[in-house]
């Protein structure tokens, strides 16, 4: 498929994994949006586009009742002179133009000797980064409910944990139906987004190439969690979706997923919080090892 080229923009599709993974892999990256995988996946609820600037890869996201943005350029250099220029674009179409989702190394390597730019902390979108032996050893009494959960789960029911196999994705896909159905994700664009991520994501599972797991329950699936490596040292978490009805089986997807998949690396990245109060206070209940700030970018004085 042909690559498209400035100023002409297009949608992700699965065969332009390899030319993004070239941009990806020239420099490793720290937040949760910077793989193929996220990006195909979510691509429909935020209307993702793309081109090839030069040595820059640009990613344009126009969500569906919110104003439209870049996310920061993969560039190999002339960093803060595209932004610069993204930025000029937007808003010569009459648009709130931002480009959001900048991480900090970004910010301090690139931008913060440049006075045309104003720069402001995205806390609803920064990541949550865990060391991946705190996820799965749940030491001290920090995490005394949390194994608490996982205890009394273990004493009520036998369970397996299985890596993720394209004979199990239809048993996914039909625990995540019943999910939403709990949930009337019809009623929230949100959760009717993700339900369409997750199936886009687990259809394409062998060709995204993510790592998944599962937790069988009476032979059934009740819970499963998808994620990939981000980076030599850190996995990146995307989907972790359990039966509520099972008290403890969230913690217990989460210490199996990280034990079973991702013990070799140092960091786990669970994505960010949105700003919803009880999401944000679920990952703070895991005690992240540090935050990864990420930034809005305006133009000065608009």
């Amino acid at each position: 498929m042909d690559i498209p080229h400035y100023p002409h923009f297009r949608e992700v599709h699965l065969e332009d994994k390899s030319t993004f993974r070239g941009f990806l892999l020239f420099s490793p990256p720290q937040i949760s949006e910077f793989n193929f995988t996220n990006l195909f996946m979510w691509r429909y609820y935020y209307n993702l586009q793309w081109c090839q600037w030069d040595e820059c890869l640009c990613i344009f996201a126009q969500p569906e009742g919110r104003p439209p943005f870049f996310l920061p350029p993969l560039c190999k250099k002339n960093f803060a002179e595209r932004m610069h220029t993204m930025l000029l674009s937007l808003r010569e179409r009459g648009n709130h133009a931002a480009v959001q989702r900048v991480p900090e190394e970004f910010v301090n390597q690139y931008l913060k000797d440049h006075s045309d730019f104003d720069i402001s902390l995205d806390r609803d979108n920064c990541d949550y980064v865990y060391l991946t032996d705190d996820l799965i050893k749940l030491e001290g009494n920090k995490y005394h409910g949390k194994k608490n959960h996982i205890n009394k789960f273990k004493k009520n029911h036998i369970y397996e944990y299985k890596s993720l196999t394209p004979g199990l994705v239809s048993e996914c896909l039909h625990m995540e139906t019943k999910w939403c159905n709990l949930r009337h994700c019809e009623l929230f664009p949100g959760l009717a987004g993700e339900e369409r991520a997750i199936y886009d994501a687990l259809k394409h599972m062998e060709a995204l190439g993510f790592t998944g797991g599962v937790i069988l329950i009476n032979e059934k699936v009740e819970a499963f969690a998808l994620g990939e490596q981000l980076n030599p040292l850190t996995a990146v978490i995307h989907i972790e979706k359990a039966n509520p009805a099972f008290d403890g089986l969230y913690q217990l997807i989460n210490q199996e997923f990280c034990m079973h998949e991702w013990s070799h690396l140092t960091y786990i990245n669970r994505e960010q919080d949105l700003g919803e109060e009880g999401l944000r206070k679920a990952k703070l209940s895991y005690h992240p090892h540090h935050l990864i700030h990420k930034y809005t970018v305006r133009l000065r004085g608009q």
